[in-house]
């Protein structure tokens, strides 16, 4: 198949959590032959702050985890969606771009044969419905969307007539357990402070017990305000700042556990939605606990996979039990692992996504391509 996707960026992942799940899905279709072209809007922000930040030396870095990983940037302005979606086979359009974009191409695709997905991974659909709303997706063959809940509220709104659920997943060519290279400390977080959906969640089940039990602790991410910054100081946790997404796995190998503190609306209105990182870290067989999160669709078994906690004592406990006993420690990372195995990597997405092009009526001979074409990762 030839597909084009649309999203924010396949490059950046400064704030982008995204460009993660992007990049693995792209890699696995073009290990299977497919022909894939990922565009991007020029001057996006995310690339933007990256860039800013740290230079051009990161896009160089990214090359030798993610060898042949191109991307094409847009002006919307000029975009020729004749030449840019000539021959396609299926289109992917991202729920982070531009209303005017995901209108355009589905104007298109009323005079075209190519099919048109629209795809969503945010929680927009609850918390800015009006701004989903506004999307014209009348010309669009569906919808996927990373989780239950989400595909049914798009079908029960009327925004389409047909969607899939599709979760985000692990890319376990990059996300696999590493060597320890250093007893680096005792826990590690990573994720963005974002726009305080979990600041009192962050306080309860990270900051406070890291700080109460004396641990070494080291935090990653971006737009941490100074209270934030102030608050991890206190706690005597250190700050890494961004850290680019491939270079994960070689921290958590550093580390003996890490825990998954989900943003508000995901616990309040949408269970069942991970999002990517406990698929990450899982990936790299390190002992995971949770804040309170309902697995609706059953992805994992939690108690088993990883380790479930409803408050701050909690959370202390089972901390000190994963860091003293190194049996619990060994068999969280073991069943986590499996389970990512079993059911929750980039190749099983693709393997989804074949599934609906076939109900979309795609060929086929189009859809499974034999391949001997191989690729690195580092």
């Amino acid at each position: 198949m030839k597909l084009v996707l649309f999203y924010h960026s396949l490059l950046s992942d400064w704030n982008h959590g995204n460009a993660h799940f992007l990049r693995g899905i792209v890699q696995e279709l073009k290990v299977r032959g497919h022909d894939v072209q990922v565009y991007e809007p020029e001057n996006g922000w995310s690339l933007q702050n990256l860039v800013g930040e740290y230079g051009e030396e990161k896009l160089e870095e990214l090359k030798k985890y993610y060898p042949g990983l191109k991307t094409n940037f847009y002006n919307l302005e000029t975009l020729d969606l004749d030449a840019v979606l000539n021959e396609a086979d299926l289109v992917l359009v991202h729920e982070w771009n531009d209303h005017e974009l995901v209108r355009r191409v589905g104007v298109h695709r009323t005079r075209s044969k190519y099919k048109l997905l629209f795809h969503d991974t945010h929680h927009r659909a609850v918390t800015e419905k009006g701004s989903m709303a506004a999307y014209d997706l009348s010309n669009y063959d569906g919808v996927l969307a990373f989780g239950e809940v989400i595909k049914n509220i798009y079908l029960k709104e009327n925004w389409t007539k047909k969607a899939w659920t599709w979760h985000e997943a692990a890319d376990d060519y990059v996300f696999y357990p590493r060597t320890k290279t250093e007893d680096a400390g005792d826990l590690v977080w990573i994720g963005n402070w974002g726009d305080e959906e979990r600041t009192a969640e962050l306080h309860e089940f990270l900051i406070n017990p890291v700080k109460e039990l004396g641990l070494k602790a080291k935090i990653y991410g971006v737009r941490y305000p100074e209270h934030a910054l102030k608050s991890l100081a206190d706690a005597g946790i250190e700050y890494g700042g961004w850290l680019p997404n491939y270079k994960a796995p070689e921290v958590f190998a550093n580390y003996k556990v890490t825990v998954h503190v989900p943003r508000r609306p995901y616990v309040e209105a949408l269970p069942g939605i991970p999002t990517i990182r406990p698929f990450e870290a899982l990936s790299c067989g390190i002992p995971l606990i949770s804040a309170p999160w309902e697995d609706a669709e059953n992805l994992f078994r939690p108690g088993h996979d990883f380790l479930v906690v409803h408050n701050g004592e909690e959370m202390k406990k089972h901390l000190q039990s994963v860091l003293h006993d190194k049996k619990i420690a060994q068999n969280l990372a073991s069943c986590g692992l499996k389970a990512i195995n079993r059911h929750h990597t980039c190749a099983h997405r693709i393997s989804q996504l074949e599934k609906i092009c076939e109900q979309l009526g795609i060929a086929p001979a189009k859809i499974y391509v034999d391949t001997n074409e191989d690729i690195f990762y580092a």
